[in-house]
């Protein structure tokens, strides 16, 4: 417990998933945070989760599309007028995209880019100052299994995660003097409310969609979002304090299958 006491987390895709477990247990290892996610309802029902797990908790949000050019430097003035620092930046928020490589368009391109990699670039451009005064400050970047391993249909989606991993290894080598480690994640099959609300409108069972992903890791099964944000509140805290520019492969063992 307290592995986050006294710490300032902005958490971008907070709202649901795998963001809202991340803030969930950073909350309870003793981190004030801000969520920053497009959707309200969706932040003021994480938020509220949180404060009912954990009373004396700091916890605001920020409602922003994660591509606009301006929402990680207005992000970054609400965590720091409500925290008064900053000391980790989790870059989770992400959009996917189903089309072809052979089909996908300029346009399609450009918005899933703005999200997954230049909205994570201009968190972590907006981030940098307030980072560098912090002692023990880190970046965890949330990218994806398939960012190592191919598949078919998520082209645009793996290529933004791939080239998340290749931001990563960057910001390690550039902040390393400033103090900053920055890592990431590559999160396997992790049953999310994305993938709930998509089984139920088609009115497939969630018993049914539990089986769905048996031949996608090593352990047959989906993550849990809590799965994937242990490893992220480890990379963040004071234990992983000699791992910088590392590749954190948190995908039940899809990557060597």
């Amino acid at each position: 417990m307290n592995r986050l006491s006294g710490k300032s987390a902005i958490i971008t895709g907070g709202g649901a998933g795998i963001g809202a477990a991340i803030a969930l247990l950073f909350c309870a290892e003793g981190a004030a945070v801000t969520l920053v996610d497009r959707d309200e309802a969706a932040l003021q029902t994480t938020c509220a989760a949180i404060r009912t797990a954990h009373a004396n908790s700091q916890v605001a949000y920020f409602v922003a599309d994660i591509a606009h050019p301006d929402a990680a430097e207005a992000a970054l003035a609400m965590a720091l007028q409500a925290h008064g620092h900053v000391d980790t930046l989790i870059n989770n928020a992400a959009m996917r995209n189903t089309s072809a490589l052979a089909d996908a368009s300029p346009e399609e391109w450009h918005a899933l880019l703005g999200v997954n990699l230049v909205g994570a670039a201009n968190f972590c451009r907006a981030a940098l100052p307030a980072l560098r005064k912090s002692k023990g400050s880190s970046i965890v970047n949330v990218s994806s299994c398939y960012a190592v391993t191919g598949r078919k249909g998520m082209g645009l989606y793996d290529a933004s995660k791939a080239a998340l991993l290749a931001l990563t290894r960057t910001l390690a080598c550039e902040e390393a003097p400033y103090g900053i480690r920055a890592n990431a994640v590559c999160p396997g099959s992790t049953l999310t409310d994305f993938h709930v609300k998509k089984a139920q409108a088609v009115g497939k069972p969630i018993e049914q969609l539990k089986t769905e992903r048996q031949a996608t890791s090593l352990l047959a099964r989906w993550a849990t979002p809590e799965e994937i944000a242990y490893p992220v509140l480890w990379l963040a805290s004071s234990e992983a304090s000699f791992i910088t520019g590392t590749t954190l492969m948190v995908d039940g063992g899809l990557h060597v299958m």
